[in-house]
């Protein structure tokens, strides 16, 4: 069975965008974006390590406008085209009823997320990130979600897209990790507790 991974960039009163959709608090989503290097790094080695990532419509259209021809921009770092070929060549699944075209090693899904998710998380092969707080709300209400991993900003934004979804019943975690990063920004991890 395959481990299927919760992670984003969240402000400390839990949202994962501010209202209107705004991520400038973290640094940004694109090429030209300024997380820490350290920071950045290790979100990129999280992508050359994920075996698929699933994708909602909101995040895969903020990714999919920067990501895929970064690494040919004038001025772009060493990281940034790491980063993007990375981005580019990792297998991708997006979950749209409005989109009706994917690129770059990716695939559409327009029919029921929560069973597609369970399909391949029975199938072969390596861990699976799911991103966007609407995907990842109807997976965590499933129970499907093995890890959750939260970059913590040291922000207030007051409002927006929240990290976690309402759900029916508790969900059990251990934490297995911190780490701090540049500019009071904390990593925590956890696993759900089955």
């Amino acid at each position: 069975m395959r481990k299927l991974t919760f992670a984003m960039n969240v402000t400390l009163d839990g949202y994962i965008a501010a209202p209107g959709d705004d991520l400038g608090w973290s640094g940004g989503e694109g090429p030209d974006s300024s997380p820490s290097d350290e920071l950045f790094q290790w979100w990129s080695d999280r992508v050359a390590a994920t075996g698929l990532a699933l994708y909602g419509r909101k995040l895969w259209e903020t990714m999919s406008s920067d990501w895929p021809t970064a690494d040919q921009q004038p001025g772009a770092t060493p990281a940034a085209i790491e980063f993007a070929r990375r981005w580019r060549d990792m297998p991708k699944v997006v979950f749209s009823s409005t989109i009706d075209k994917v690129d770059w090693n990716t695939r559409l899904v327009t029919g029921d997320a929560v069973a597609e998710i369970t399909r391949l998380k029975a199938g072969d092969g390596g861990p699976m990130d799911i991103v966007g707080a609407t995907l990842a709300g109807a997976a965590m209400r499933a129970g499907l979600i093995d890890e959750y991993v939260l970059v913590i900003h040291p922000v207030l934004v007051g409002g927006g897209t929240p990290f976690f979804t309402a759900l029916d019943s508790w969900v059990n975690l251990t934490l297995v990790e911190t780490r701090t990063f540049p500019g009071g920004l904390v990593l925590t991890r956890y696993e759900t507790r089955r």
